[in-house]
């Protein structure tokens, strides 16, 4: 093996051809190790590209859902408000009404409008010489609300007997109601209406402000 190392040697002293042939060589593979060197990191960028838009895939994948949700969360909230605007009595719608009937019935033209009294909302409301008109709008009728509606003209004569006058119409305006709400009001002399007529009898009772 020394022989061999010593005639190696004495070649690249002596042969020039040899000397070049080897540094050519040892070039060449240095060469050939780093394009080795280079090909892996190549490949490993291409590895962290490949996952870099297999994740940027997987976000316009979940961008799109998302947008599918919102669109569908949209098409769901236009079809519940279009529902919404068909089982809703509007408080406009009831006060147009009420306002025709007593017109023509009556003969008194009032005035209805919504208003607060403290913190307690009064749907349909208005005055007009001596006849105060009270009530409510709902699409269905129970119980608790002719209840309510008596409740809110007491406390009406209690903290602002100013807003009512010597005659009361109690009016509740509805799309449907259940019977025994019906009693209810006829028991209490609350005026219960829709579109197509009278579910019971108009009453203008007479109240004390005094």
């Amino acid at each position: 093996m020394m022989e061999v190392r010593k005639e190696i040697l004495r070649l690249l002293k002596e042969d020039e051809e040899f000397k070049y042939t080897v540094a050519g060589y040892l070039g060449i593979s240095e060469i050939l190790k780093r394009l080795d060197r280079i090909d892996e990191h190549i490949d490993k960028l291409w590895e962290s590209h490949n996952k870099l838009w297999e994740s940027h895939n997987k976000l316009w994948e979940s961008h799109n859902k998302l947008w599918e949700e919102v669109r569908d969360m949209r098409l769901t909230l236009n079809r519940l408000a279009t529902t919404l605007d068909r089982l809703t009595i509007s408080e406009e719608e009831a006060l147009s009404f009420i306002k025709h009937r007593i017109i023509n019935e009556i003969g008194i033209d009032i005035s209805l409008d919504r208003i607060f009294v403290d913190s307690k909302d009064i749907n349909i409301y208005g005055v007009s010489s001596d006849l105060c008109v009270i009530g409510e709008a709902t699409v269905r009728l129970g119980v608790g609300l002719i209840d309510e509606l008596v409740e809110k003209v007491k406390f009406i004569k209690s903290k602002r007997p100013d807003l009512l006058r010597d005659k009361l119409i109690k009016v509740i305006y509805t799309d449907y109601s259940t019977p025994a709400a019906l009693n209810k009001a006829k028991e209490k002399g609350v005026w219960v209406l829709k579109w197509s007529g009278d579910l019971t009898p108009r009453v203008v009772e007479k109240i004390d402000i005094s």
